[in-house]
């Protein structure tokens, strides 16, 4: 199997550690049959990479083995930001060029430097994926991996922008949606979670990213520290227990 080393991947606050720490505990209590995790937001630059990528740690750091698939052939914010660095000068094949029938898939799946964490980049850029992701290959990929490893996690486009989103739901098992604060709209959310239904897909929950938190000082919210975005943000985990998934749905409903 061929390397990949994550050249550029800073370390988290003890807040923001321990949002991510119970963000994944509670996709853990989702149950055996999901596996398979889309990660997704309404626009672009909400931070889904960003907890697509702290996801992928979290599962390492837990033990399980984990393989993220950078799914955004648009416009990868994965490759761009993290300084992916191949274990040789060959073509860095990735997602696209499996997916074009060009490579296979133990060509493309990459083992990182955080141990039990595998990676499939996402190859060269694509103008319209939606042909590569309706052909029976991605589906064959996912179900192969998930009975490989604990969990896939899929890094897909925003879901408000393409329809590249709702074909790779389609997919996976669950979702769940990252909401910049105060940059979207009711109507918009609303309209991403009907979107994602139609699939099949199940919203597992929302993640409220960039909250202004002295406006909020009543609730709890994490402080992180995000190099991709903004040098200050806030996270925020909707959950509640076994009561996560109904929680968000009606919060979902209601914005």
């Amino acid at each position: 199997m061929r390397t990949l080393n994550i050249r550029e991947f800073p370390p988290l606050s003890y807040a923001c550690n321990e949002a991510v720490n119970t963000l994944c505990t509670n996709l853990s209590f989702a149950g055996a049959e999901v596996r398979k995790i889309m990660i997704t937001s309404c626009h672009a630059a909400e931070g889904k990479s960003f907890l697509s990528m702290n996801i992928m740690r979290m599962f390492a750091k837990f033990g399980k083995t984990v393989v993220l698939i950078d799914a955004d052939m648009r416009r990868s914010m994965i490759s761009a930001r993290y300084m992916l660095d191949y274990d040789s000068a060959e073509e860095k094949w990735g997602l696209s060029h499996m997916l074009a029938g060009m490579v296979t898939e133990e060509q493309v799946l990459y083992q990182t430097n955080i141990a039990g964490a595998y990676m499939v980049p996402v190859g060269r850029e694509v103008s319209n994926p939606l042909p590569l992701l309706n052909a029976p290959r991605f589906a064959q990929l996912l179900d192969h991996l998930a009975q490989q490893v604990d969990y896939v996690i899929v890094d897909a486009p925003p879901v408000g922008l393409v329809i590249d989103a709702a074909q790779i739901a389609k997919n996976c098992d669950g979702s769940l949606i990252v909401v910049n604060y105060n940059s979207v709209r009711r109507q918009e959310l609303i309209d991403v979670k009907e979107q994602l239904e139609q699939t099949g897909c199940p919203i597992l929950g929302t993640v409220l990213n960039m909250v202004d938190y002295d406006n909020y000082l009543s609730k709890k919210y994490y402080y992180i520290y995000s190099y991709l975005y903004t040098p200050y943000s806030y996270l925020y985990t909707l959950y509640s227990g076994m009561t996560f998934f109904r929680h968000c749905h009606n919060i979902l409903m209601t914005l």
